[in-house]
């Protein structure tokens, strides 16, 4: 009787997680403690990172089965939502609804420098592929550049899903590093004069405006880039609820319920793709390169064209504003609020960097569009 215990015991030892634990499962645990400690500790992006870092640790535990490429377990189930595209635009339905395009609509010319802070998109995509990876690939990688996470695992889940894991933990990393990353860029490219100045007051936008512009872009971006419109048709959906005033429940809920329970579905089965044999590979360090890399590119572009700006408005237009092109919303705004306001005290941009920053927003889901018309 006593040995056909210490047999059972001896089984279950063998037949145990701790048991079949080696470096890479070790290795990759210690990322997601580390994720989870930035998300908890220094509340980097943590509504997205948390979730993220967890579902990395579900997946790399020993005999659990439970990444979300493990056909059966709930995971897999989940992740559909991700594979099939659908979590990505229900997000963007609740950013519609939380955003106000008004500044973009009382200064459209906020939409070039929205459009220009793109660049970095497009520029690493070349510099991937000559890193060797494929044309798919590159163009998830690249859209890191865009600062939108959503953007990036929509473009990601339907042309490169094996690298889904890493190109969301850069994507959501360098969003939340923003404040960190931008400064240095925007400072080393402006001068104290350029960074000093202060802009006019916005003009009212009125309701009919603010109702007419989600329907007009929707025609117009849909029209012109197919593979754009499940992104931008439901960022428009949202807003369009929002300004309307006459579905407070919609919007709530899209605000609110659906946001956080689609956050969570997102960001545990993403985070459980990334096993030790996709994530820990040389691949997984350049896509982290090439992503500061599209970032820095993006929100420098956006400041050289705020500087063009400048000089052909005669000195009317803050270059700094155009950092906030990038769709880092409204983080890169307050970043732009923040370095202007440290050169000019009375200084107020965050109106007008608010422009750029949802012109952002639409520039990354277009250029998701172009990519995935191409490529997919």
């Amino acid at each position: 009787m006593l040995q056909e215990i210490i047999s059972t015991i001896t089984d279950m030892a063998v037949s145990s997680g701790f048991a079949q634990i080696d470096i890479k499962t070790i290795i990759m645990l210690l990322i997601s403690f580390v994720l989870i400690y930035l998300a908890v500790k220094k509340e980097y992006e943590p509504l997205l990172l948390l979730p993220i870092a967890f579902g990395m640790l579900l997946a790399n535990l020993p005999v659990a089965n439970l990444n979300s490429m493990a056909e059966g377990s709930l995971l897999y189930y989940l992740y559909q939502g991700v594979k099939l595209g659908i979590y990505p635009p229900l997000i963007f339905l609740g950013i519609g609804a939380m955003t106000d395009f008004g500044p973009l609509i009382a200064n459209p010319k906020s939409f070039l420098l929205g459009a220009a802070a793109q660049a970095g998109i497009f520029i690493t995509f070349f510099g991937a592929l000559a890193l060797g990876f494929t044309p798919e690939e590159a163009s998830a990688v690249g859209i890191i550049g865009g600062a939108d996470g959503p953007t990036a695992i929509y473009v990601t889940s339907q042309l490169a899903p094996h690298l889904l894991g890493s190109i969301a933990i850069a994507a959501y990393s360098y969003m939340a590093l923003v404040p960190i990353i931008q400064p240095p860029i925007m400072k080393a490219l402006t001068t104290k004069k350029e960074r000093a100045v202060v802009m006019e007051q916005l003009r009212p936008v009125s309701k009919l405006e603010k109702i007419v512009f989600p329907i007009l872009v929707t025609l117009v971006v849909c029209m012109l880039v197919p593979d754009a419109a499940p992104l931008v048709g439901m960022l428009m959906l949202g807003n369009l609820m929002k300004e309307s005033g006459v579905v407070d429940r919609l919007v709530k809920t899209a605000q609110n319920e659906l946001m956080n329970i689609i956050t969570i579905f997102l960001g545990v089965t993403v985070g459980a793709t990334a096993t030790a044999e996709t994530f820990l590979a040389w691949g997984t360090i350049k896509i982290i390169a090439l992503g500061l890399l599209a970032f820095c590119l993006g929100t420098a572009a956006g400041v050289l064209f705020g500087k063009l700006m400048y000089v052909v408005t005669k000195g009317k237009v803050n270059p700094l504003i155009g950092s906030a092109g990038v769709s880092a919303v409204p983080m890169a705004a307050r970043v732009s609020q923040k370095v202007g306001q440290a050169e000019n005290p009375s200084n107020f941009l965050l109106m007008h960097a608010m422009g750029p920053n949802v012109a952002g927003v639409i520039g990354s889901a277009v250029a998701a569009g172009v990519l995935l018309s191409i490529f997919k």
